[in-house]
């Protein structure tokens, strides 16, 4: 065993986290929900996410059997939905094609939806003791600062670069340990910003602390722009709440219900018309919404309609009234639009 893997064991031992509650099993479906919940997310948010979920899902089959849309709604407010609908696809392949078993190779895992080659490895290492290398986020930059690699950690050749000393270092037992080792003294000691350095154990051979070189390792991303988006919706309501259309399974909010986009050079008494509805007098506008994506930034403009009228018959869209909300997947930017929603009597319409 290397130095660097016995430091780090050791310190995990007596420094590490170990009361987090998806530590107290190997049971590879829990696991691997909460690797998948963490994957961009900190872990106080993903604590009451995933004791919820793990109360209505307690086992891979109750999460196969289940419908999407229940998912959806138990990760609501999560972001990134994408790995919510992985989640349970894969569930399904494990079903249909593993017996039921949950695969115990990294390389057999990481074949289903949604899960990566450093997830499988994690879930390899800690439920089945394979030697397998991680490098998510934190341990990229880990192994970055330690051993001084420039350039940034997204392309493939420093990627490539990092996996390769990854490897290098794994001990050859002790893995699942050194596993947690490592995501531990990324999550908690090397931070992205304001590292502990003196709180580190591996500091004393670290290159970016002996050259104080710890805010600039790793390379940081190019800058680059933000795009700007803008998109009008339609809050139509009526006797049976307001009007839901499940958005496609591709793209963003992928597969959860939100307020339907009015079309482009369409104002939205127009394009309730076209939805079969009739609006009681004017449009009225609400304050826009602005919601921060990875990649872009989006300004929600809200066109409120009272409207008569109600049969549609395309399973895609539905009425749900504010008892419905918290039992169906919302985009959060849409939620906070249907929590500040003025009642009936506060809308003053604007001709």
């Amino acid at each position: 065993m290397s130095q660097f893997a016995q430091t780090l064991i050791a310190w995990q031992a007596r420094h590490g986290r170990h009361g987090l509650p998806w530590q107290a099993s190997r049971d590879p479906y829990t696991v691997w929900l909460s690797e998948i919940m963490l994957q961009q997310t900190q872990v106080d948010t993903v604590i009451p996410y995933y004791q919820r979920f793990l109360a209505r899902f307690p086992t891979l089959a109750s999460l196969a059997s289940a419908p999407v849309d229940d998912v959806l709604a138990l990760w609501s407010g999560l972001g990134y939905y994408a790995r919510a609908r992985n989640l349970h696809r894969a569930a399904r392949e494990v079903m249909t094609h593993h017996g039921g078993q949950f695969p115990q190779s990294a390389a057999v895992i990481a074949t289903l939806p949604g899960i990566g080659r450093s997830t499988a490895a994690a879930i390899a290492a800690f439920c089945f003791g394979e030697r397998a290398a991680i490098l998510d986020g934190n341990v990229k930059r880990v192994l970055a600062r330690h051993a001084g690699i420039e350039g940034f950690p997204g392309t493939r050749a420093i990627e490539q670069s990092l996996w390769a000393l990854a490897e290098s270092l794994l001990p050859t037992e002790g893995v699942a340990h050194y596993t947690q080792a490592m995501m531990d003294l990324g999550a908690t000691v090397c931070t992205r910003s304001r590292p502990h350095c003196q709180r580190c154990p591996v500091a004393g051979t670290c290159v970016a602390h002996r050259e104080g070189r710890e805010s600039t390792l790793p390379t940081p991303r190019p800058p680059r722009a933000i795009p700007e988006r803008q998109s009008r919706v339609l809050l139509a309501r009526g006797e049976l709440g307001v009007l839901l259309q499940r958005r496609p399974d591709q793209g963003i909010w992928g597969g959860l219900h939100a307020l339907p986009e009015i079309p482009e050079g369409m104002d939205a008494q127009a394009y309730a018309q076209t939805l079969g509805l009739r609006c009681h007098g004017p449009a009225v506008p609400l304050a826009p919404i602005r919601h921060a994506f990875t990649h872009f930034r989006l300004t929600l403009e809200a066109q409120l309609c009272e409207v008569a009228g109600s049969s549609l018959h395309d399973p895609r869209w539905r009425w749900a009234d504010a008892r419905a909300w918290d039992e169906l997947g919302l985009p959060t930017p849409i939620r906070r639009l249907l929590d500040g929603l003025p009642s009936a009597t506060q809308v003053s319409p604007q001709a």
